[in-house]
């Protein structure tokens, strides 16, 4: 647990400096909104905040619903499931492309984006609180 929490602060650190905006988009066409990756709790778009739409797990276009089509082990959409055919893309806020958001670890254009992939290893954690994850990470 000591190792996570300093993995976290360091993937904060690393945010506070880029400073970039990352969204999150789902389907088959990537044409479906999921949420800001590395947003405020606060904001309605934000996956950290667990009473908006995109941080909520019981709306169906989250992927913290591990039984919607966005997220758990078995939907082809989801980035938790390695086998997934469409997982969810990162992008910024101009259309930059920064990898698929994917638990498929031999995927070529999977993301680097720390944030992201220390979700994919501990997203059966986050899911179960969503808040306290996001205090842990970025307070």
């Amino acid at each position: 647990m000591k190792t996570l929490i300093v993995t976290l602060i360091w993937i904060f650190f690393s945010f506070a400096v880029s400073g970039q905006t990352i969204l999150i988009f789902g389907g088959e066409s990537h044409d479906v909104y999921l949420g800001c990756l590395n947003c405020d709790k606060f904001e309605s778009s934000s996956i950290w905040n667990k009473h908006g739409s995109y941080g909520s797990k019981y709306n169906a276009e989250c992927i913290w619903n591990k039984y919607g089509d966005f997220g758990g082990n078995y939907s082809s959409y989801s980035p938790f499931n390695r086998h997934a055919s469409h997982p969810p893309v990162l992008v910024d806020p101009d259309g930059n492309f920064y990898g698929y958001f994917t638990a498929d670890k031999y995927s070529l254009k999977r993301t680097r984006n720390q944030l992201a992939l220390l979700i994919i290893e501990n997203w059966e954690l986050i899911v179960d609180d969503v808040g306290d994850a996001y205090e842990q990470i970025f307070e």
